[in-house]
């Protein structure tokens, strides 16, 4: 069987770890998760983001790269939390736009980022969790990450806007956009099974795959209870 490789972008909170989850138990793919918890400038990031963004992000970018040389060596088709451009075209930038980063720390971090971006292997799909800043903001008070909890609305914000530019030049892979803002996929298995069924048509090579309103309003109709 070919081997494929599967990233899932997202905001804050977006969903992206429970979609890697789900995908790779259905798929019976291995998983590749963001090393949150053990980012040591974390927690102080979130305190003081102009002292440690760029702390922050050389690490994330470290991680993200023994991940790909993981992927690479893997046997079997992989999933991956996050992918490396995101670290740079969006987070990094974030940072950078906001202040938080300054020109010389952004010019050096960016340079190397872009001097390594040639030699990655390129996904052979990225899923986006498209969700409005009302929902990640829901999602991230739901988890209790304590140091999250501060994030101003005006950089989930700007996070967001990152994304849709990002998504508007981004060519070395097709790209399936979630409603993440209509699907449950954690706690209905007919949500999962709508992008399991959508992946599977983008990876075979259909050029166009949507998540249609008539098809998500008729999968919602037959779920017990309330809808997500």
């Amino acid at each position: 069987m070919t081997k494929r490789f599967i990233a899932v972008a997202g905001s804050i909170g977006a969903g992206k770890s429970s979609l890697v989850h789900r995908l790779a138990e259905r798929l019976e793919w291995q998983p590749f998760f963001e090393p949150v918890a053990e980012n040591p400038y974390l927690a102080d990031f979130y305190r003081d983001m102009a002292a440690w963004a760029f702390h922050s992000q050389v690490f994330f970018l470290s991680n993200r790269l023994r991940s790909l040389r993981q992927i690479v060596e893997h046997p079997n088709s992989v999933v991956q939390d996050r992918s490396v451009y995101e670290d740079a075209e969006i987070f990094a930038c974030n940072l950078y736009r906001q202040g938080y980063m300054s020109e010389r720390d952004y010019h050096s971090y960016h340079s190397l980022y872009e001097s390594i971006l040639p030699f990655l292997p390129a996904p052979d799909l990225v899923v986006y969790l498209r969700a409005r800043v009302d929902t990640l903001q829901g999602r991230i008070m739901r988890r209790g990450r304590d140091f999250e909890r501060e994030i101003p609305r005006t950089y989930l914000d700007a996070l967001s806007a990152l994304y849709e530019e990002w998504l508007g030049r981004f060519s070395l892979c097709p790209v399936l956009t979630v409603p993440a803002d209509d699907l449950d996929f954690v706690r209905h298995e007919a949500h999962l099974d709508l992008v399991v069924a959508k992946v599977k048509e983008r990876l075979m090579g259909q050029t166009e795959v949507v998540f249609a309103a008539d098809e998500l309003a008729s999968i919602n109709s037959h779920l017990p209870g309330e809808g997500p």
